[in-house]
């Protein structure tokens, strides 16, 4: 696992880069606000319903939650699967709400 602040994953969204995207949270957070990223709550990535996204074990997968710490569990969970490279999102949606102007 490796991490990203909000402030360079944003820089790549905002270059355009081709960049895959999973929002651990709940449905209700994701409604609330989110980034677009897929939703794929932690539940469903601890009993291994990873369906949606078991074609990107060899891409760059970068996790978000609120704070950084179910993402976190996302990502190691995920690397014990086999994927090769994800990364946390550092501070989640809480420091992007706070640091990233709208």
């Amino acid at each position: 696992m490796q991490t990203i602040t909000v402030e360079d994953l944003k820089a790549k969204l905002d270059a355009g880069e081709s960049i895959h995207l999973v929002d651990v949270r709940e449905p209700q957070e994701h409604a609330d606000f989110n980034i677009g990223g897929l939703l794929l709550p932690l539940g469903q990535i601890q009993t291994m319903q990873i369906d949606d996204i078991e074609n990107l074990k060899e891409e760059t997968v970068y996790l978000y939650c609120r704070s950084g710490n179910r993402s976190g569990q996302a990502c190691m969970i995920l690397d014990t699967m086999g994927f090769k490279n994800t990364v946390n999102v550092v501070g989640g949606m809480l420091a992007w709400q706070e640091r990233i102007p709208s």
